[in-house]
């Protein structure tokens, strides 16, 4: 007779395989210097817009670029928030499709917990924007996505500062939530931000990029004929009404993650999308996504009274709540239920304190809020000075309470890091990731234990 075979708990934040790990590890890498410079930009900004030149700051975020008759004189301004965050999401596309089709999003248990995360980070925050707000009448409402969006730019600058040494389980958790956030970000964006649409334009859009995907498909590199056809997919969405920023998304979602079965089959190694994300991530994050902010978050807060006026608006009260509550409460009950529900277990290593840091820290909301903002109120209007400086003031609470969280934990951190590092057999790969005998990938001893 046969022995049973007892099912083996679920483990939430496991530890994944080396070559997911190495990829994160090398993002967030990057992300962590973008994370750097967007915080420099954001300073400058601050400082220009209140200092006694700031007169020449909105003049030059007003000045007027760009061909006429395409109806794209767009102020610079305009242009770093539809231009040149298209070309962040494009980045966000790559990665978006990558975690769907080679990454933890492939598989229905590992993308449960980052997608309910994000899901609870999206709408606890709503609902407390919602319910603050709900009797303030006026355009107050309009603003309810604004702290729905996490900037993994900033949370990762926020680490950096604080000398995290964030286990492998963890920030490949944070890493997957950022993505599936940026999706959910770009679906509002889509659906609740576009004010008057041209279904012409908007189809017209479909002819370039139907060109796009029939040539990155054929594994095309030539940039003479992919950007053309980018571009000319960017501007018809622009010009339809949906927020040019969907074109990124949409461009990204077209580019193939596995090579092609002529080039020795889909398990041969990476396509077309890692050579796109490794030419245009270092744009997004080094150039970009700062140049964005500093356009968007120079707001003049007028001294300790200015910026208190501001913080009496209910909408700056609710960004506020959303982002440093509503993100906190989110995530940290969303991953408890997800635990209690289907009787999942943290890692052995990993105690819930690490997860309330990361639901704090997941409250760090920049840029995407910052260009919901301004999609909800107008740029440079009274209401949209107010939700910079609520996104500032949330952003730089929740970063402090993630910081004083984490650093707690640091050096146990520590010790996992250096754990995670061991290769004895200098086969570059860590001991942790090796195949045991028994056909397990190996686990590392707890620190400070057996």
């Amino acid at each position: 007779m046969a022995l049973s075979r007892k099912p083996s708990t679920p483990t939430l934040f496991a530890r994944g395989s080396w070559p997911e790990v190495s990829r994160v590890s090398d993002v967030l890498r990057r992300e962590t210097v973008g994370g750097a410079l967007l915080l420099a930009a954001t300073v400058i900004a601050l400082t220009w817009a209140n200092s006694p030149w700031s007169d020449s700051y909105a003049s030059l975020r007003e000045v007027t670029v760009g061909p006429e008759a395409w109806h794209l004189d767009l102020s610079l301004g305009t242009w770093a928030a539809d231009g040149l965050l298209a070309i962040f999401f494009f980045v966000a596309g790559l990665e978006l499709k990558r975690e769907f089709v080679a990454g933890d999003l492939r598989e229905p248990r590992r993308a449960a917990l980052p997608v309910a995360a994000a899901l609870g980070g999206m709408i606890v925050p709503a609902v407390l924007f919602v319910v603050v707000n709900l009797t303030a009448g006026g355009d107050a409402l309009q603003g309810w996505a604004i702290p729905t969006a996490t900037d993994i730019a900033f949370a990762l600058a926020v680490l950096a500062v604080v000398g995290t040494y964030l286990p492998a389980a963890l920030r490949t958790f944070l890493l997957t939530l950022a993505v599936v956030d940026d999706l959910f970000a770009i679906t509002i964006i889509a659906l609740f931000y576009t004010r008057e649409l041209d279904v012409v334009l908007l189809l017209a859009a479909l002819v370039p990029l139907a060109l796009f995907t029939l040539l990155v498909q054929r594994r095309v590199r030539s940039w003479w004929l992919l950007l053309p056809l980018a571009g000319l997919t960017w501007g018809l969405v622009h010009a339809s009404g949906v927020h040019a920023t969907v074109a990124g998304v949409l461009l990204g979602f077209a580019v193939p993650v596995l090579r092609s079965r002529a080039a020795g089959g889909p398990e041969a190694g990476p396509g077309l999308a890692e050579h796109f994300e490794h030419r245009f991530r270092p744009i997004s994050t080094g150039f970009a996504v700062p140049v964005f902010a500093f356009f968007a978050a120079g707001v003049t807060v007028g001294g300790f009274g200015g910026f208190a006026e501001s913080l009496r608006d209910s909408v700056a009260i609710g960004i506020v709540a959303g982002l440093v509550l509503g993100k906190t409460v989110g995530i940290f009950g969303a991953t408890f239920l997800m635990a209690r529900f289907t009787r999942a277990t943290l890692d052995r290593h990993l105690s819930w304190t690490d997860v309330l840091g990361l639901a704090m820290l997941a409250g760090v909301g920049f840029t995407v809020s910052l260009l919901i903002g301004e999609l909800a109120f107008g740029v440079g209007s009274e209401r949209d000075e107010h939700v910079k400086v609520a996104v500032l003031t949330g952003s730089l609470l929740s970063a402090v309470m993630a910081s004083l969280v984490l650093r707690s934990r640091n050096r146990t951190y520590r010790q996992l890091c250096a754990l995670e590092s061991v290769d004895s057999d200098g086969d570059g790969t860590p001991d942790v990731y090796e195949i045991a005998a028994d056909g397990r990938p190996g686990s590392a001893p707890h620190p400070g234990g057996s």
